[in-house]
């Protein structure tokens, strides 16, 4: 019953790693469509500007032959009554392709789980599949709160990107747990940090959005016409810090239970193990984030480098410190 579970779950990893191929395709096509319409927007703005300048030329001079005075009245254009977008074909697709590929996701960890007879993240691939997871079911939640569609080819292609990784080079078999991993910590450690890793993976994609916006708004970045579709830099900056302390408060809770479950497993609450000094590095770098940004007016491109460089952190505490630097935490599996 185990091997039909495991084939259950690679089956339906397989088919969320099609589909989400599929959703990165569409969002990158809206991408391409906001750039179009945008060039589209400013020749057409261009030409109605020249147009409207010529007719009140020529208003202004039939009034002053005529002796009388004029009222110059502003031309009605699509500037005069902005009305809320309506969201093109492409991008629905993209969010319903998402949403799918999601479903099958998740049904994917749960398989694997019931496969193990336990929660399915103790070793390296099972917490590839289950964070990722957890960073696109963060990213479809944020929605109801802030339209974040346009990092939608970020969310999928790195989803996809780390289950390819994940399948071709981290998969294991079904093991049974290690002894310091039978508790009841190994839920709540692992799951609050996957959690807060879907925040930063979120803030780190408005990051880079504001780097690009900001260099676009400097007059640096003209060519990327999609960028005038997005909100402006400052604004991204905003959201993203925003969720970068939602990631926080979680980060700040991962480390303190991880500090609990060493003392559980290893009678010690911090030993400089590798793992635990990276998770601090990590938590030092978004707490110097937030504290610069509120104590020392750290703003713009700044800010967006710190957010960038804590996400790349966790990534490097997934795959390198797991992979090459031996201690008490190595348990990827390989």
């Amino acid at each position: 019953m185990t091997e039909t579970f495991v084939s259950y779950s690679l089956i339906a990893v397989y088919s969320a790693m099609a589909i989400y191929t599929f959703a990165f395709i569409l969002f990158a096509v809206d991408l391409a469509r906001r750039s179009a319409e945008s060039s589209d927007a400013s020749a057409a703005s261009a030409t109605g500007l020249a147009s409207a300048s010529a007719q009140q030329a020529s208003v202004m001079a039939q009034n002053s032959a005529a002796g009388g005075t004029s009222t110059l009245t502003a031309p009605a254009g699509p500037d005069a009554e902005p009305r809320a977008p309506k969201s093109p074909l492409s991008l629905k697709l993209a969010m319903a392709m998402t949403v799918l590929a999601w479903a099958l996701h998740v049904s994917a960890v749960i398989f694997r789980g019931v496969a193990a007879g336990r929660v399915p993240w103790a070793n390296m691939f099972e917490f590839t599949l289950t964070a990722t997871a957890l960073i696109v079911g963060v990213f479809l939640a944020v929605q109801f709160w802030q339209d974040l569609r346009f990092l939608g080819s970020f969310i999928t292609g790195f989803a996809l990107l780390a289950l390819g990784v994940g399948t071709s080079s981290f998969y294991v078999d079904v093991v049974p747990l290690p002894p310091a991993l039978q508790s009841a910590w190994l839920v709540i450690h692992v799951f609050v940090a996957s959690l807060s890793t879907g925040f930063f993976a979120l803030a780190a994609g408005l990051s880079i959005v504001q780097l690009m916006q900001a260099r676009r708004e400097a007059g640096k970045a003209l060519k990327l016409r999609f960028l005038d579709t997005l909100p402006a830099a400052d604004r991204l900056e905003t959201l993203a810090y925003r969720l970068t302390v939602v990631g926080f408060v979680m980060w700040t809770f991962t480390l303190i239970a991880g500090a609990v479950w060493a003392e559980r497993a290893w009678g010690r609450y911090w030993g400089w193990d590798t793992k635990e000094v990276w998770t601090f590095i990590i938590w030092t770098l978004y707490a110097g984030y937030i504290h610069a940004r509120a104590t020392r007016g750290w703003r713009g491109s700044r800010s967006a480098w710190l957010a960038i460089v804590g996400f790349l952190a966790i990534v490097f505490n997934f795959t390198i410190v797991n992979l090459f630097f031996k201690g008490l935490h190595a348990y990827s599996g390989l």
